[in-house]
C-alpha cells in the first residue's frame, strides 16, 4: 500500500514528531510505501491567494499546489498527524486544506450536484491536545472535532476516515503514558497491510 503522511508541527521534539517517526518506522517494518509531507520542512505557504482563484478558473493550477495533489494522487491511505489548537488544526495545516483540496481536484459541484471526487482515499487521522480527552469528550468537543474532520472535511471530499486517534494531555502525562500512546500508534500501523 502506498502511505502519505501530511504532518504539521513546527517542534521537531514534539509529541507529535515521535507519532510521525513512530508511524512511518511501523509501516516501513511491514514493506509499506511510505511518504511524508513535512509542512514546515516545506515551508508550505498557506494562504489562500486571489491569484490562487484566478488560476484555478484558468485551468491552472499553482505549482505548490499541484505537487501536493500529486502526492495524494499517489496514495492509497492519507494520513494527517497534528496537534489542536483551540479546538482547531494549526493555520499550516488548514491552509493546507484550503489550498490543496480545492474544487475540481478534491470535489466538485455540477449538474450532478455536489460530489467527493476522493473516494478511492482512506485517511487516518492522530490528533494530540494538551487537554485531557475526557474534558474534550465531557464538554462535547471530541464530538464536534470528529464531525468537522470526518466529515465536513475529508468526507466532504470522498474520503473514507478509517482512523481518528486523539492523545489527550500530553505535556501532563508519564513518560510511561507517552510509551503506551506510542505503542498504540504501531497497533494502527500494523493493521494496515
Amino acid at each position: 500500500m502506498k502511505h502519505l503522511i501530511v504532518y504539521c508541527h513546527p517542534n521537531p521534539k514534539s509529541f507529535n514528531h515521535a507519532v510521525k517517526e513512530t508511524f512511518v518506522l511501523a509501516l516501513k517494518q511491514k514493506g509499506q510505501d511510505v511518504r511524508v509531507r513535512d509542512l514546515y520542512d516545506l515551508n508550505f505557504d498557506p494562504v489562500l491567494k486571489g491569484s490562487d482563484f484566478a488560476a484555478f478558473q484558468e485551468g491552472n493550477v499553482p505549482e505548490d499546489i499541484r505537487r501536493e495533489q500529486e502526492q495524494i494522487r499517489w496514495a492509497d491511505v492519507i494520513t494527517f498527524i497534528f496537534p489542536i489548537w483551540w479546538t482547531g488544526m494549526p493555520a499550516r495545516m488548514k491552509g493546507y486544506i484550503d489550498r490543496v483540496f480545492s474544487h475540481g481536484f478534491a470535489y466538485v459541484m455540477d449538474e450532478k450536484g455536489l460530489r467527493g471526487l476522493l473516494g478511492s482515499k482512506k485517511m487516518i487521522i492522530f490528533n494530540t491536545c494538551g487537554t485531557p480527552e475526557d474534558v474534550y469528550i465531557r464538554s462535547g468537543m471530541r464530538k464536534s472535532i470528529e464531525q468537522i474532520f470526518q466529515e465536513g472535511i475529508f468526507g466532504f471530499c470522498g474520503m473514507k476516515v478509517i482512523g481518528h486517534k486523539f492523545f489527550g494531555a500530553v505535556p501532563t502525562v508519564s513518560n510511561d503514558e507517552r510509551a503506551k500512546m506510542l505503542e498504540e500508534v504501531k497497533r494502527i500501523a500494523s493493521k494496515m497491510i
